[in-house]
């Protein structure tokens, strides 16, 4: 293994450990939210301005169509996504946060980046590096 992938390796060992670190920070079962980490973890991932394919969620989620869907119908049950055709192609259908699905999105991530958020101790300039490395690697998804 040459340095560069054993750098790569262990800076993906370290986020994946972060990431569970930061799990603490989800509202936990039966919080006044009522969401389940999954439900938590899809409202998370839908911009609020974007609505995103179900396919894409469901790749993005690393599942089954079937499991994007339980989830999207529980949500739509109580109104914080619609789904719908797409505009482009009306094969595919849509998730799109409601009004209500945006602020308990906004709530929630309010509260998972509270002052307690292990990415506060980075200095302001720090954490603009790192949002600017990560969105080099996410992309647009």
């Amino acid at each position: 293994m040459s340095r560069m992938d054993a750098e790569a390796s262990r800076a993906f060992q370290l986020l994946v450990r972060f990431f569970f670190a930061q799990r603490e920070q989800l509202p936990p079962p039966g919080d006044e939210l009522e969401l389940s980490p999954a439900q938590c973890h899809v409202l998370h991932l839908i911009d609020p301005d974007r609505p995103m394919p179900m396919g894409r969620l469901a790749g993005t989620l690393g599942c089954d169509a079937s499991n994007v869907t339980g989830l999207v119908d529980r949500l739509e049950a109580r109104a914080l996504v619609r789904r719908r055709p797409s505009a482009d192609d009306r094969r595919v259908k849509v998730i799109q946060l409601t009004p209500a699905g945006s602020r308990l999105r906004a709530q929630m991530l309010r509260r998972m980046t509270s002052g307690s958020c292990r990415l506060s101790r980075l200095s302001a300039r720090d954490q603009q590096a790192l949002v600017r490395i990560l969105e080099a690697l996410v992309g647009d998804q």
